[in-house]
Parts: structure tokens; C-alpha cells; sequence
């Protein structure tokens, strides 16, 4: 259980991080560090919520990660 508390903490803190580096300006929704964080912590929040048994944010988060690896395959698409 300890693991999984870091891996929400982990989580929490990478989407924040792409939050505050989208509304500061410091990068898009277009760029890769964008999206690797969205993805690496909404895979970590889904793993912590599945640890909780939490069906609502597993959803959420998993759905969250998918996004965010769509559009980091997007982005290497097209560049």
C-alpha cells in the first residue's frame, strides 16, 4: 500500500505540474512534456485509485491517460 501512496502523490504532482506550466505559459497542449506528464500521472492516479478500489477515478484517470496518450502520439505524428 505504501507504493501506491507514492504513486498518487507522484501522479498528483506531475498533472499539476503540466496545469501550471500550461496556464504560466511554459508549454501547450501540443507539446510532448505536455502530454508525457498528463500520461505518466494519470496512469499513476489510475493505478492508486484501482489500489482504493475506487471505480469513479480509475475511470476518470484511465480515460485521462488515454487522452493524453492520443495526443502525444498526435504530436509525434505530426512532427
Amino acid at each position: 500500500m505504501v507504493n501506491a501512496i507514492y504513486s498518487g502523490y507522484v501522479g498528483l504532482l506531475l498533472i499539476l505540474t503540466a496545469f501550471i506550466l500550461n496556464i504560466s505559459k511554459k508549454t501547450n497542449t501540443d507539446s510532448k512534456l505536455y502530454n508525457i506528464l498528463n500520461l505518466v500521472g494519470g496512469a499513476s492516479l489510475a493505478y492508486y485509485s484501482f489500489t482504493l478500489k475506487s471505480i469513479p477515478f480509475i475511470i476518470l484517470q484511465a480515460i485521462w491517460a488515454v487522452f493524453a496518450l492520443y495526443n502525444l502520439i498526435r504530436v509525434f505524428v505530426r512532427k
